[in-house]
């Protein structure tokens, strides 16, 4: 496969790793950019990738919340304009609301709002301001209470990520200072219970290849990896993480001292996993001017 310059260059953003490094990772790769990344962390030239994936496209986050039950809701559209416009606000908590009674993306595309379909409303509304629009994201959780943040807010209860946050116990403030870490710290998982074990293992293995560079014995490896792993779990899941109010404490054992229980979370970004395409501006410039 053909490297070219700006697979080198997505690479090296993602990575910090030196142009030569990512040149030769994709190549030894045949391209691949995850096992490139991997290539990479054994080499000791980059750290882990997050793949959360750049945010690229524009709209608003939505929460809501009734009697035990939250959701979240991603409304995109294509600029930044149109997602402080107050229609589009007034559109996407209406839509929040009616997810409410609803248990999924399709169900909420197909429940009604307003005598329409949640679907044909924002079809409708995309007619009206002439920019591409849609439901692309829902999550919902529920547990004896459910406390909701949101970042950046443009409007009450809608912004750039949303979060809910489910507790056994009733503790709102603490529950929001929770959801307020999970906005900032992006945890993958619960708990390592909660971890999809082939991402486990494939990290795992990550850490025995790094190790192994260092050429000290599989006995000694064994050992390296065990702190290694309790270190990678500390960084990725919600309950193992330092807790942003009180570094000092985990964020389980902050709960504990709460008095209650995490028993849940879900949290989105505006535009998480989408990709933009960028354009070249030297490149644009030199092709009107040849």
């Amino acid at each position: 496969m053909a490297i070219t310059a700006a697979m080198v260059k997505e690479l090296r953003d993602s990575t910090g790793a030196g142009m030569m490094d990512a040149k030769k990772a994709l190549t030894e790769n045949d391209g691949d950019m995850e096992a490139a990344v991997d290539w990479l962390r054994t080499k000791g030239l980059a750290k882990a990738a997050k793949k959360s994936g750049r945010t690229a496209a524009e709209g608003l986050v939505a929460v809501a919340v009734e009697g035990g039950k939250g959701i979240a809701v991603e409304v995109n559209s294509e600029t930044d304009f149109v997602a402080k416009n107050a229609d589009f606000q007034k559109m996407v908590a209406g839509i929040a609301q009616t997810a409410l009674g609803t248990n999924d993306l399709e169900g909420l595309k197909a429940a009604e709002m307003n005598g329409k379909t949640v679907e044909q409303t924002v079809t409708d509304a995309v007619a009206v301001i002439g920019e591409n629009m849609s439901v692309r994201r829902m999550t919902a959780i529920e547990g004896e209470q459910v406390v909701t943040y949101v970042h950046n807010a443009a409007a009450d209860g809608m912004g750039n990520i949303g979060v809910l946050v489910a507790l056994s116990g009733d503790n709102e403030a603490f529950g929001r200072q929770v959801a307020m870490h999970i906005a900032a710290a992006n945890p993958a998982a619960l708990s390592e219970d909660d971890l999809d074990p082939a991402v486990v293992e494939k990290e795992k293995q990550v850490q025995m290849d790094i190790a192994r560079e260092s050429g000290k014995p599989e006995a000694v490896i064994e050992k390296m990896i065990v702190g290694r792993m309790k270190k990678y779990m500390a960084e990725i899941t919600l309950l193992s993480q330092q807790f942003v109010v009180n570094p000092d404490l985990t964020v389980g054992e902050a709960a504990k001292e709460a008095g209650v229980t995490i028993t849940g979370y879900a949290r989105l970004a505006v535009g998480e996993g989408i990709e933009k395409a960028e354009e070249d501006f030297a490149a644009e410039v030199a092709k009107m001017n040849s």
